[in-house]
């Protein structure tokens, strides 16, 4: 379960955005890039784009290094949807144990004994081999894998 998860990607510059001399203004398309005022991180961005994009603020050696690429910080990933037809038939117990309802008390309650009736009421736990399903369905579920 990954709730937080981000990668960065090596991006080669266009000759357009490159630059060539300290007195020549950035083009239009380097302009037209959007970047955010804080990255994830919480250094600013800007700064740093408008050093690799301009290069007048950059010296020589800087701008020979950072002309072949840019380094570009990708968002969270993708969040996890919880299957809502299975949050409402599991439950979790204190200690981290996933519950359930046994099967067979919905009809035919008539031809059923009533120490029967009784039993199926009650709550069981989940068997340790369908953990893995339940918790696929439910990824923000609360539960403890140790639990037993």
């Amino acid at each position: 379960m990954s709730a937080l998860s981000f990668s960065l990607a090596r991006v080669s510059l266009s000759p357009l955005l490159q630059g060539g001399g300290p007195a020549r203004k950035p083009p239009a398309a380097a302009a037209a890039l959007a970047f955010p005022a804080k990255s994830f991180f919480g250094a600013p961005l800007a700064a740093a784009a408008s050093a690799v994009l301009s290069p007048a603020a950059a010296s020589p050696l800087q701008q020979r290094r950072s002309s072949a690429c840019a380094v570009v910080a990708a968002g969270k990933g993708y969040k996890m949807k919880t299957h809502k037809a299975s949050a409402k038939r599991f439950r979790v117990t204190g200690t981290g144990k996933i519950m359930r309802r046994c099967a067979g008390k919905q009809h035919l309650l008539g031809k059923k004994n009533t120490k029967r009736k009784k039993r199926l009421s009650k709550m069981v736990q989940v068997n340790k081999s369908d953990y893995n399903n339940v918790m696929g369905a439910l990824p923000y579920l609360k539960a403890n894998k140790k639990a037993g």
